[in-house]
């Protein structure tokens, strides 16, 4: 009875994870679309705007290669279960750091639109 509940949340675990890592690699890239978008033709600002403006691009950077690293490194399920586990960590580690590009992209565009309203 314990064995087949436990692997049935393992199955539930696994079917998690894969939508979790559809969802981290579309967000990736999307964040890299919109990056690669924005910056060749915006302004970044003058003084302060401009050092907070490049600490949230570079911050949305490092989350960005921080997620594509914990999906990288996630690679196939494995069979056995320790090792299911320790793949469905490394995807939701990187679905979370993918949220974290997307908030520091976020942050930056409102800091460009305050800036543009003052």
């Amino acid at each position: 009875m314990l064995k087949n509940q436990l692997r049935r949340d393992l199955r539930w675990l696994k079917r998690q994870a894969r939508r979790d890592r559809r969802i981290a690699v579309s967000l990736l890239t999307a964040v890299l679309a919109v990056w690669t978008r924005q910056l060749p033709g915006g302004s970044m600002g003058t003084g302060v705007v401009l050092a907070i403006s490049s600490g949230l691009l570079a911050a949305s950077g490092a989350a960005w290669l921080a997620s594509a690293y914990f999906l990288v490194r996630a690679g196939r399920v494995q069979a056995e279960p320790v090792e299911a586990l320790r793949w469905v960590s490394r995807v939701q580690r990187g679905k979370e750091w993918a949220f974290c590009s997307l908030a520091a992209y976020v942050a930056w565009h409102a800091l460009m639109f305050m800036d543009a309203l003052l």
